[in-house]
């Protein structure tokens, strides 16, 4: 891959359109702000980050988690791309301009989008997917089985929703306007994290096919934009292509925002201790000097007398040192990012001493943190509520004649096209899939009580 192509003004559903740029937006900056006008996005304020929403502590939700990747993902793009335009002096005002000044806004829209294909409750619902399709028994196995193809069955048996955020994007839906939300082949790009499709992802001998990036439906769309930028075909008989650069920016940011602020969360709801965050999160600055020096930045904390702030003040620290570190393993892997060849995330790549104290951060929030009684709680509800929606209104697809089925087919928008047709089952099945993996938390519970009796509807 080369610098000089994996970028493009680009966009889905209007290629064959001049790029629009006013004099205050740029074409990157304007994908930014579709997004974060979108109802799609909104609907991640109630969402499940981990723990569950709302409640009176106020913790993390998928769009917090996502404005505050986008803004350690804007400052990685412009310390990335201020060494790129540095390294290369002699390129063109184009490349240069792209770098220094447009790539923040790529790499920020890209952590805006990262989660917006999540279904509710977290990553239960998308087990919550898999499960209820792995479990079909009878005639509905039978006709899931014979009238899709085993990619198709696989983008269900193995939902993903890094896929189904890129389907979000770019799919019309039932709009006449084709493109989805119109974004630029380069934010496009910078989300998927795992650019193989459903037959050959889950694959976990590579990073690239470690999970899916996209649906059987949108693997033209994917083609399209890999051309476009120069991504090559790992494999010319599979659907397996190199991770663009910007991704590892994009999963770097996410990678330094959750470990941390999962910390922060869990010491707003007194499920771990202040001296806990400092015992770890100090460690970090041991070999530091000047400002981050570690006697310097332990006794800024201890004249700080509010717990929640000194938590506030480490967690700030330690995202700059650790996008400072990122953003040198992302220089000194060049090389290896244009040939398409770096086999692990960028935070795999720190120190050594580093990578020990993060496994240390991992290791304990899967005892303490992840398996909390009330994660857990909700992790339940989700497969719970997802499962029983699935069960309703995959049976519907399935027998769209039967007068249940035609009154529950109703109560799914209109944007999600239902067609009845055997043929297009597959269709039906994602417009099914769209409609719930779209739902927030409280509206897909207040769906299931409806549906299934437990709450009975008021007359509106």
């Amino acid at each position: 891959m080369k610098w000089q192509q994996l970028y493009s003004t680009k966009r889905s559903g209007s290629e064959h359109k001049k790029a629009y740029s006013d004099a205050i937006r740029t074409s990157f900056l304007r994908d930014y702000d579709r997004l974060i006008f979108s109802s799609a996005f909104r609907r991640l304020q109630n969402k499940t980050q981990v723990f569950p929403l709302p409640g009176p502590v106020f913790v993390h939700n998928r769009l917090t988690h996502s404005l505050e990747v986008a803004s350690v993902g804007r400052s990685l793009g412009k310390a990335v791309g201020d060494a790129i335009a540095q390294k290369y002096p002699h390129e063109n005002d184009d490349f240069r301009e792209f770098y220094k000044y447009e790539l923040p806004s790529v790499i920020a829209a890209g952590c805006l989008a990262h989660d917006i294909g999540n279904p509710p409750f977290g990553h239960s619902g998308e087990d919550a997917i898999r499960t209820f399709f792995r479990n079909l028994e009878g005639a509905a196995k039978r006709q899931f089985s014979d009238l899709l193809s085993e990619n198709q069955q696989r983008d269900f048996l193995f939902f993903e929703g890094n896929a189904n955020a890129f389907r979000t994007l770019t799919h019309s839906f039932n709009e006449k306007t084709p493109g989805g939300f119109r974004l630029t082949y380069t934010t496009l790009a910078s989300i998927i994290k795992y650019p193989a499709d459903s037959l050959n992802g889950f694959n976990k001998q590579q990073l690239v096919t470690k999970k899916s990036g996209f649906f059987d439906s949108e693997i033209e769309t994917y083609r399209h934009i890999a051309k476009e930028l120069g991504i090559p075909q790992l494999d010319d008989s599979k659907n397996i292509f190199a991770r663009h650069p910007f991704v590892y920016l994009v999963e770097a940011a996410d990678d330094i925002c959750y470990r941390i602020i999962d910390f922060e969360d869990a010491h707003r709801l007194n499920i771990i201790s202040i001296d806990t965050i400092k015992e770890l999160f100090l460690e970090f600055f041991n070999n530091e000097e000047g400002y981050d020096a570690r006697d310097r930045v332990e006794q800024v904390f201890n004249d700080i007398n509010d717990d929640n702030q000194r938590v506030q003040f480490l967690r700030a620290k330690l995202i700059n040192l650790l996008l400072n570190r990122v953003t040198t393993v992302f220089m000194q892997n060049e090389e290896a990012l244009l040939q398409g060849t770096l086999q692990r995330s960028l935070i795999d790549y720190l120190p050594e001493t580093e990578k020990q104290l993060i496994r240390t951060i991992d290791a304990f929030s899967i005892e303490h943190i992840y398996n909390h009684r009330s994660v857990v709680e909700i992790e339940i509800a989700g497969y719970n509520v997802i499962g029983g929606l699935l069960q309703e209104f995959f049976a519907a697809v399935i027998d769209p004649g039967s007068a249940k089925s035609q009154k529950l087919l109703q109560l799914i928008s209109q944007q999600f096209v239902i067609t009845g047709d055997p043929k297009k089952l597959y269709n039906d099945i994602q417009s099914v899939v769209d409609f719930i993996a779209g739902m927030t938390d409280l509206y897909a519970v207040d769906v299931y009580r409806k549906i299934t009796g437990i709450a009975f509807p008021q007359i509106r």
